[in-house]
């Protein structure tokens, strides 16, 4: 996307920051939106040459002048809220942030009717009278503003597409499992000799995929520039991993001894050798739009799973101040 004006909401994000330092690496014009009270230092958070755009994108009026001001010629959606717990707590947040929020963009961007537009879905959407209903409102919020990404580009000839990656992990302010645990490891190094609350696991033996954020937001680069409209891309890593096994090898990286309440032993028929699984996810039928892996665009993962974890630890204990990072 060399010399082209990308606009990224969410940018103060865990995805955001990571996106924001690759597509500048990569030449791209961008522009980062964040919150206007976010309480965020946004200009420490990015390297020289980032222009900042303020925005609430739950006002229709304050997307409106965004877009009118800085014209993208792509947009990168990452914007939004997804904690499942705050989502029950407060689902009308969640229908503003995440669906509101999202037409508020999808319409400004009908003034630039050539510009792409990537939205970041989820894998917690459901399917619409093939389930009882949502799990939970955050997926309820998901799966409507990924009907309205694509009815919009249908009904508005948008070029709007949607990626759908795993599990992410890597450096970062993540609320993650991969990062919390090693958030626990590091609290166990500080305060060694001390009495501090286990980490809870509650099945060794859950299977997830995951990708390092920064393979993820190659994907999106390569979406925005390779991809066809109206389609959804999947992003894997392609292999599922036991979280039990991945707690062993965070704890083993670490120098004292980390506190872990384990769930009960239970053995999972999908477990194969070693806690992986090499398969690749089976597709959900939770949408009627095509699915699309994104490796059929040429992407592949490039960074291994344990330098993924190497650099979360690093990044915990250099950022560690003695709470929640």
């Amino acid at each position: 996307m060399k010399g082209q004006r990308l606009l990224i909401t969410g940018a103060a994000g865990f995805t955001g920051r990571h996106a924001v330092h690759l597509f500048l690496a990569g030449g791209a014009e961008v522009t980062a939106v964040v919150r206007p009270q976010s309480g965020v230092q946004a200009s420490t958070l990015f390297p020289e040459g980032v222009k900042i755009y303020h925005c609430d994108l739950s006002n229709r009026q304050d997307v409106a002048e965004m877009i009118k001001e800085t014209v993208p010629e792509a947009v990168l959606h990452l914007a939004g809220n997804n904690s499942v717990p705050e989502s029950w707590r407060n689902p009308l947040l969640f229908m503003e942030t995440n669906v509101m929020a999202t037409l508020y963009l999808l319409e400004a961007m009908r003034s630039l009717p050539t510009s792409r537009i990537l939205v970041a879905g989820s894998r917690l959407k459901f399917k619409p009278g093939v389930v009882a209903g949502p799990p939970h409102p955050y997926s309820l919020s998901k799966t409507i503003e990924e009907l309205v990404s694509l009815a919009w580009g249908t009904l508005f000839k948008q070029p709007v597409l949607l990626a759908e990656p795993c599990n992410l992990i890597g450096p970062g302010p993540s609320t993650g499992f991969c990062s919390l645990l090693a958030q626990h490891v590091v609290r166990s190094e500080v305060y060694a000799g001390e009495e501090i609350p286990p980490f809870k696991l509650s099945s060794r033996y859950a299977l997830r995929d995951f990708l390092d954020v920064r393979d993820a937001v190659r994907a999106y680069d390569f979406i925005l520039r390779e991809g066809t409209n109206g389609i959804i891309y999947r992003i894997d890593s392609g292999t599922q991993r036991q979280l039990g096994v991945i707690a062993e090898q965070l704890i083993s990286r670490s120098v004292a001894s980390v506190p872990m309440e384990w769930g009960p032993e239970q053995a999972n028929l999908s477990i194969l050798e070693n806690g992986v699984a090499s398969d690749k996810l089976v597709v959900s039928d939770a949408s009627a739009t095509p699915e699309v892996d994104v490796t059929s665009l040429g992407w592949k993962p490039k960074i291994e799973f344990s330098q993924s974890l190497t650099d979360i630890l690093d990044y915990c204990r250099v950022n560690w101040e003695g709470r929640m990072i």
